[in-house]
């Protein structure tokens, strides 16, 4: 099944969005579909073979899960690659400009939910990020 790809450009610099792409602090402000979730906890191990978990949670306490992975390529500031917990694949690619980042998102579908469902929700979680990067750490 070919993959879903959702994209943004985000008014800072590469580095910045580096960094708030993968610090885990800066992972649970922002990764979340909508405003009734909240992400509780994240840890990052940015490496190679290194692992990922974020903690998806309802804030009414009805449902969470973690979503999870393994890094399988690192281009710093440039390229994130890994495997999802269920074996699929995602690619984020930071395209560095001269006063922002485009970002351009890659993953395998999972068979459960709609493929349109699934592109907004990873969307709004990108939004979401476009959001707070530019809100903390906006240079215009």
């Amino acid at each position: 099944m070919e993959q879903i790809k959702i994209t943004s450009v985000i008014h800072v610099r590469v580095e910045t969005v580096w960094n708030a792409y993968t610090s885990a602090e800066d992972v649970q402000q922002w990764n979340h579909a909508s405003d009734d979730w909240h992400c509780t906890a994240a840890t990052n191990d940015l490496r190679i073979g290194g692992k990922f978990n974020y903690r998806m949670e309802a804030k009414d306490g009805s449902f969470g899960f973690d979503f999870e992975g393994e890094y399988t390529k690192l281009e710093p500031f440039r390229k994130i690659a890994y495997k999802m917990g269920d074996g699929r694949h995602a690619e984020i690619n930071f395209l560095a400009q001269d006063d922002h980042t485009d970002i351009v998102v890659l993953f395998d579908p999972e068979q459960t939910n709609p493929i349109e469902m699934q592109r907004d929700g990873w969307q709004a979680i990108l939004n979401n990020f476009k959001a707070y990067v530019e809100r903390i750490y906006g240079n215009n």
